[in-house]
């Protein structure tokens, strides 16, 4: 499995985004797709997970604000954000699980700034 994130820039606090994250390969193996985010100094954070059967699990932090969701058979998972703050400022990380790996792609910088 193959993942490539995009959409990552620079936006004002207050503002949306959406970052996607292109699976190819053996995507039909897929069973869990998580995005993460890690700022500088800290430890990557779980920030939001969809399951194969649509299931979606939220962080505390970015409850209402942030929304995954898929497209097709895990063709593409994205993550809308919304009302950004400077705290969700990271290098956001999409992660493919299934039976057997673990995948991660090469992440997508999301700078929250006026």
């Amino acid at each position: 499995v193959h993942l490539a994130e995009s959409g990552g820039g620079l936006v004002q606090p207050g503002g949306s985004l959406r970052l996607s994250c292109a699976a190819s390969g053996s995507r039909f193996d897929i069973n869990v797709v998580n995005w993460y985010r890690q700022a500088p100094g800290k430890q990557r954070e779980l920030v939001a997970t969809i399951t194969r059967s649509g299931a979606t699990n939220y962080a505390d932090s970015v409850q209402g604000r942030f929304t995954i969701s898929r497209e097709y058979v895990w063709d593409t998972v994205y993550l809308q954000m919304k009302a950004l703050k400077p705290g969700d400022e990271a290098v956001y990380y999409c992660n493919a699980e299934t039976l057997r790996m673990n995948y991660w792609g090469h992440g997508a910088q999301v700078t929250v700034s006026s």
